[in-house]
């Protein structure tokens, strides 16, 4: 057997790709299956990208390209996030990624020495604190809790911050909980960072899928957050482009050279004609995103109503994303124990809380980019199979 690296040990993982892979050997056994797992719309990407891809293909975007990425997109990318947050951003600011995701640990390993310390929500996306032990640092979990409706306590916060604080992880619309931080919120965050010992990793995947209006309020309409946020943005959940791997992060200045260096050294850069893709998505037609968020909107307003009919369980309703944080406690079992019972006897997929952080106990994430058939039959298994669980 292979002797392994002790650093691998500090990797967590995602609970979603367990469960999917338990749902399909259910599946193979004829069982039917709800699918409320998986945090991936429920759509297509829209025609105009993927006839830009194909173009992009035939034009010769099946070369090396600059690390940082493709001009043109990183040109585009900047004047969507200017236009979206009322702020200039300049595209020397901007980094394509194949997904955000990697944007979480290139901050990580630029910034965080062992023994520093980052704080980040809990519940909270895992690979929040994965990335964090993985770069030796040392992870402190803020607690979103339900009398706040899951928004950051910025009191709260202000006490954790320590000399050795170097990131502050922030993300709104929040997975799992679907909660939403205000403009004051967020502006008393930023006030924490200086820029040059402690930055915040602000992730605003679901800056456009938000029940309030066009877009939530965002860290980065505040000018000095130039200095002080990675801004990771994104085209997986509002264009339904999750198997693209499209992301890319806006940094301050003097992050780009050594993000840019991370970059060269794990995969050089995200595909030439996936960014040229999200060069369309940002110009083009926004009536398929617009629809899915409609789309989203009316399941929330179904499903929420729904379970907060049944006697056993609540939930608080989401001002973005499109997850249903369901509080369980009055069952009084551990919240893995109810989504095993719930995926084999009910055939209901659900994510434990706990795949989210400790606080996640007693919660389970209900995704609803499932359709309303679906959701009708998972609610309904709910209200057959959850009474006999309380007993």
């Amino acid at each position: 057997m292979a002797h392994l690296a002790e650093r691998l040990k500090n990797l967590g993982s995602e609970g979603a790709f367990e469960v999917l892979a338990k749902t399909k050997v259910l599946e193979a056994q004829g069982k039917k299956i709800a699918h409320f797992e998986i945090g991936e719309p429920d759509f297509d990407t829209p025609e105009n990208i993927k006839k830009a891809a194909y173009e992009a293909l035939e034009k010769g975007y099946t070369h090396y390209v600059p690390s940082l990425g493709v001009p043109e997109a990183r040109e585009a990318y900047a004047k969507y996030v200017s236009k979206t947050r009322n702020v200039e951003v300049d595209p020397g600011q901007i980094i394509v990624t194949a997904g955000a995701k990697p944007l979480i640990f290139y901050t990580m390993m630029a910034l965080v020495n062992p023994g520093d310390e980052v704080i980040y929500p809990d519940p909270g996306y895992p690979i929040y604190s994965s990335a964090v032990r993985f770069a030796g640092g040392v992870p402190k979990p803020i607690v979103l809790r339900e009398e706040n409706d899951f928004r950051l306590d910025v009191d709260e916060l202000k006490k954790m911050v320590t000399p050795k604080t170097k990131v502050i992880i922030v993300n709104s619309p929040h997975n799992p909980t679907g909660s939403v931080l205000n403009k004051e919120e967020l502006k008393a965050i930023l006030d924490l960072a200086d820029g040059e010992h402690l930055f915040i990793l602000c992730d605003e995947l679901y800056h456009r899928i938000y029940y309030g209006g066009e877009m939530a309020p965002s860290m980065y309409e505040f000018p000095e957050a130039k200095e002080k946020v990675i801004l990771m943005e994104g085209f997986s959940k509002i264009y339904a482009m999750t198997g693209w791997r499209l992301g890319y992060g806006v940094l301050p200045p003097d992050l780009v050279p050594w993000f840019s260096k991370l970059q060269t050294n794990v995969y050089s850069h995200a595909p030439a004609f996936v960014q040229v893709a999200g060069i369309e998505a940002y110009n083009g037609p926004q009536d398929a995103p617009k629809a899915m968020v409609e789309e989203f909107k009316r399941r929330r307003d179904y499903i929420v109503p729904r379970l907060n009919s049944m006697d056993l369980v609540h939930c608080v309703e989401p001002k973005g994303a499109f997850y249903a944080w369901l509080n369980i406690k009055k069952l009084n079992r551990p919240s893995n124990e109810v989504a095993e019972y719930l995926l084999n006897e009910a055939g209901v997929a659900v994510l434990t809380g706990t795949s989210f952080g400790e606080s996640g106990e007693g919660y389970l994430r209900m995704s609803y980019a499932a359709s309303m058939e679906d959701i009708k039959y998972g609610l309904d298994q709910l209200e057959k199979y959850l009474p006999k669980l309380a007993k």
